[in-house]
């Protein structure tokens, strides 16, 4: 029988058992899904992917209503997708959420952007904060903090009466929320400042330039430092809590999206 290390304490052990007798961990081959998943978290680069998720729906939404591409806004709205376009991918806010009932917008909203600077400098910070949250913790547990520090994010942002929003900004805090996490548990003072100054110089930024929705912001930091802070509590490796949650999250990414273009398609056939 393949031998697997157990997702738990990470002893070697036979995959067919049904506890970990090291550990006590029940079922911690599941049923041969272990390795495989453990794979797949070493093979998909998440951060990668959120990228090409988020740069591919920003297309679509400026393909949708192609006046907005002409439309001259200056520089912090240049090649903006319309709101139209931005409504019937996902945006999200107050309006939409607690008006129109359009709860999985606070996941799809994630993954839309409002213009070309606001895309091109969140996936700057998506690839440079996700790799390194994913060697902190884990390719799965990356997924899990960022997911859920966007949804905080924009509940925060919903709550606080803002109309529409969208972004991963609050996602993106939420990584840093993550680093700090990580460099406190090590008591490294000097890697927990480093991503502490990055936050406060990024939450000033969020007071001077229009437009920016800094209660998600707020709101992601506070989500993703939770996520972080239980995860930091359950030991270095990711384990078949980390599987199970990552994938409620894919799967309540994927259903929101199906949410949202059934939800358009039955509104506008209506």
């Amino acid at each position: 029988m393949p031998a697997i290390l157990c997702p738990s304490c990470r002893k070697l052990i036979d995959s067919t058992e049904p506890r970990c007798p090291f550990c006590g961990q029940l079922r911690p081959g599941m049923w041969g899904f272990t390795s495989t998943l453990r794979r797949l978290g070493v093979e998909i680069d998440f951060s990668k992917l959120i990228v090409i998720v988020c740069a591919v729906l920003y297309v679509l939404a400026l393909i949708v209503e192609p006046s907005a591409i002409f439309r001259t806004q200056g520089m912090m709205n240049f090649l903006a997708p319309g709101r139209q376009a931005s409504v019937w991918f996902g945006m999200t806010g107050s309006l939409l959420v607690f008006d129109y009932g359009y709860w999985w917008t606070l996941i799809t909203a994630i993954y839309l952007h409002g213009n070309l600077l606001h895309i091109f400098f969140n996936m700057m910070w998506v690839r440079q904060l996700g790799p390194l949250v994913e060697d902190l913790f884990g390719p799965y547990r990356l997924f899990v903090i960022f997911t859920v520090a966007g949804v905080t994010g924009f509940l925060f942002s919903s709550f606080s009466g803002t109309p529409f929003t969208l972004g991963a900004s609050g996602s993106i805090f939420g990584l840093l929320a993550a680093a700090i996490v990580y460099g406190r548990r090590q008591g490294s003072s000097l890697f927990t400042l480093q991503f502490l100054q990055w936050a406060v110089i990024l939450f000033v930024f969020g007071f001077i330039f229009p437009g920016v929705d800094n209660w998600a912001h707020l709101g992601g930091f506070v989500g993703g430092y939770a996520t972080a802070f239980v995860f930091s509590r359950m030991g270095s490796h990711e384990g078949l809590g980390a599987y199970l949650v990552a994938g409620i999250c894919a799967l309540l990414t994927v259903g929101a999206f199906v949410m949202q273009a059934w939800t358009m398609f039955d509104f506008y056939q209506g």
